[in-house]
């Protein structure tokens, strides 16, 4: 029986999650796994250990993370060699991974998902944090300030949540003031921050868009590629907009932009603010913030606190 499965997702906790599923419904729960990030490693290690006969096991699994990094430059006879395995009844768990969405276009997806079974995972945070405190009393807030503190990263919330239930293993009671002592809040990522702040700046609240560009400024993110980021989300707030005129279906926009469609959804919560005309003059600002900085001695933090002003 083919055991080969395509995975998509940005949680690596789902992932792991999903493998051990993988591996106790097809039976191989002692067989070794063995792990191939094809950011750190050539295809050619994975393929020299899918050659090869297991000395102690008869199967084993095999893990290929971050395939969307694999090209063909150079490796035209390693992806032929590879596209067998894909076909082929092996006493093996074949199971390739990525966090982005795959360009379709490519000889290599298209083979993939031809010959794989692909999964999507993905988890609503809030109702993943409900499940995962069952049978523990909580006080209102406790859900989602934990979901916010950790940014919605399911594997965190997993280990928060073990946390809080040991913490509180006596009384089986959480309150919100446990939240706030247990639970470091997880800063993101530059474009995490970046859309929270837009978030923030659409909603017209100067204090709170302020704040969460002095975060932002946390990062030691200079000016110039603050407003990239900017730009970005603005750029994708605008096609989005656009696009909405043709479809009401996330994963429609997402295939025509290249994105998640969990990124269209939470872009979507951000186009209400705006018509087409207001992004249009935003974009239109940035460039020429980006062009006055570039061009003149002028204080870029100055520009983008200007910016912000005028947008709340």
């Amino acid at each position: 029986m083919k055991n080969n499965y395509l995975l998509e997702s940005e949680d690596n906790y789902l992932v792991s999650l999903k493998i051990e599923e993988l591996i106790e419904k097809c039976n191989f729960k002692d067989s070794p796994v063995h792990s191939y990030d094809m950011e750190e490693v050539p295809l050619s290690n994975a393929l020299e250990d899918l050659d090869t006969y297991g000395l102690f096991s008869e199967k084993k699994v095999i893990v290929i993370s971050n395939i969307e990094s694999l090209t063909t430059d150079g490796n035209e006879k390693d992806i032929e060699h590879f596209f067998k395995y894909f076909k082929d009844s092996l006493d093996t768990i074949l199971v390739i991974v990525t966090a982005k969405k795959l360009n379709n276009t490519k000889k290599i997806t298209k083979e993939l998902k031809k010959n794989l079974e692909y999964i999507s995972l993905t988890a609503n945070a809030l109702d993943f944090t409900k499940k995962e405190l069952q049978g523990y009393t909580l006080e209102n807030g406790v859900v989602r300030t934990l979901v916010s503190y950790t940014l919605e990263d399911i594997g965190r919330i997993h280990q928060e949540c073990e946390k809080l239930k040991l913490y509180r293993i006596d009384t089986k009671k959480i309150s919100l003031q446990d939240v706030e002592e247990l639970v470091i809040k997880k800063l993101g990522d530059s474009r995490d921050l970046t859309f929270d702040f837009v978030r923030v700046l659409a909603s017209k609240d100067k204090k709170g868009a302020l704040d969460k560009y002095h975060e932002l400024e946390e990062y030691s993110i200079d000016a110039i590629p603050l407003i990239g980021l900017l730009a970005s989300q603005f750029l994708i707030m605008y096609q989005v907009k656009i696009l909405e005129k043709r479809t009401n279906l996330n994963q429609e926009i997402a295939d025509v932009l290249g994105e998640k469609p969990y990124r269209i959804q939470k872009t979507r919560e951000l186009t209400r603010y705006y018509s087409e005309q207001e992004l249009r003059t935003i974009l239109r600002k940035l460039a020429d913030m980006d062009l006055k900085i570039k061009s003149s001695d002028v204080d870029g933090n100055f520009l983008i606190e200007l910016f912000i002003l005028e947008q709340t």
